[in-house]
């Protein structure tokens, strides 16, 4: 069977220990165990609301963060930083972090608790290389059903925060479990839509992505709404959410944020499962209606509709892609195609069947050649550079061989 008929999210998922394989090999993981008792006076204490903060993705007035691969971003001076994460802290979060451009880091933190990220022992550390690269700290939430609350970050006694200004241009991935990057490695931040943002490198990026959620507004696999409404409110549809909000999440406050200069939108994989019983007609007229929303919101960006691959059949003695909503997505872009601003991926031939992982989903590698692929459309079809020089982007993906006889 195709994707379409075996795709879903896992909406509650219970926090456990995972095991991550590589070709059916266990890859052993070691999370460094960054919690400490507390920050006394020999620490510089900073509210979560402090200015030199960049908070990157979605969080509401409470600090608390939403979707896909949310995170935060500051310089510093001093020799040590660490965050305090309050209530709404989901318990035994992965979370990734890195210094300057150092390697990416992770560690699980929790609620009501303080982990120190830096000190004068991390790799990279050294004062006198401060006018090399500023000296930043970088954090992101890896998975997207969890979620932490910043209470504060500290720094040395005698040190401060310093702000790191946003770059100029902004992409946003709009998507469903394929862009948030379930069953990836590490989720979020092995996603095509994280490879792509942060592939680029100069650009800042939201991945506003939710698993088993369908553009319609109507329940698929247990979101409550689509993204056609979901999109314009500030969280996603976690049972997180609905814990702490309700039936009524807070709206989305466009204005307040940098604007989106180029939206990716995927859309359509649950849609078009039968479980969800959406018909081509209406997926065709909300499609049409959430484009007109999107540049609405983003007047000047432009939108990338992406062709949904669909998994691989086995027919005969090889295999064939899949496709869903082929003639659909077609139509939209063919509506607004006088208007310049949408325009057409199309991902034939970009994924093979080994690129899927028993999950129904891409794997890393298959991730990362559809964000490859993207990145390379958008340098050629808008003059955007690639600005990602030398610090990782895709976290654990040093293989090799170094065998030379086999």
């Amino acid at each position: 069977m195709g994707l379409s008929t075996l795709v879903k999210c896992i909406l509650a998922p219970v926090l456990a220990s995972a095991t991550i394989l590589q070709n059916g090999q266990v890859r052993d993981t070691v999370f460094a165990n960054t919690s400490i008792a507390s920050v006394n006076s020999n620490w510089t204490s900073y509210p979560p609301n402090t200015t030199e903060i960049s908070y990157k993705g979605r969080w509401d007035t409470q600090h608390i963060s939403w979707w896909s691969a949310p995170g935060l971003k500051l310089g510093f001076t001093g020799d040590k930083l660490a965050i305090s994460f309050g209530q709404h802290t989901s318990q035994g979060v992965l979370v990734t972090y890195r210094f300057a451009g150092q390697d990416w880091m992770f560690s699980n933190v929790t609620a009501n608790s303080t982990h120190q990220f830096v000190d004068a022992s991390t790799l990279g550390f050294d004062l006198t290389l401060q006018t090399q690269r500023p000296q930043t700290f970088e954090l992101r939430v890896t998975n997207y059903a969890y979620g932490v609350q910043i209470a504060g970050v500290h720094v040395a006694e005698h040190a401060r925060l310093v702000q790191i200004p946003n770059f100029g241009a902004k992409i946003e991935v709009i998507g469903d479990s394929l862009s948030a990057g379930q069953y990836a490695t590490y989720e979020g931040i092995s996603s095509y839509a994280w490879g792509l943002g942060a592939g680029l490198g100069n650009v800042e990026f939201d991945i506003t992505a939710y698993p088993g959620i369908c553009l319609v507004d109507q329940n698929c696999w247990g979101n409550a709404h689509g993204q056609v409404y979901q999109w314009l409110r500030t969280s996603d549809t976690s049972s997180r959410s609905v814990d702490i909000y309700g039936d009524s999440p807070p709206l989305w406050d466009f204005a307040a944020h940098q604007q989106s200069d180029i939206v990716v939108i995927n859309l359509g994989t649950n849609d078009n499962n039968t479980h969800n019983n959406v018909t081509n007609e209406k997926y065709l007229n909300t499609y049409i209606d959430f484009v007109a929303e999107v540049h609405g919101k983003y007047p000047h960006a432009q939108i990338i509709l992406i062709a949904l691959w669909n998994g691989f059949d086995q027919v005969g003695n090889t295999y064939q892609q899949g496709g869903a909503f082929v003639d659909e997505i077609k139509q939209v872009y063919a509506h607004y195609k006088h208007e310049g601003f949408v325009h057409y991926f199309n991902t034939t031939g970009i994924l093979q069947h080994n690129d899927i992982g028993p999950q129904y989903h891409p794997t890393d590698v298959g991730h990362v050649k559809l964000a490859s692929h993207l990145m390379q459309y958008i340098k050629l079809k808008f003059g955007w550079v690639f600005g990602a020089t030398g610090p990782e982007v895709q976290a654990d993906t040093l293989y090799w061989n170094d065998e030379a006889n086999y």
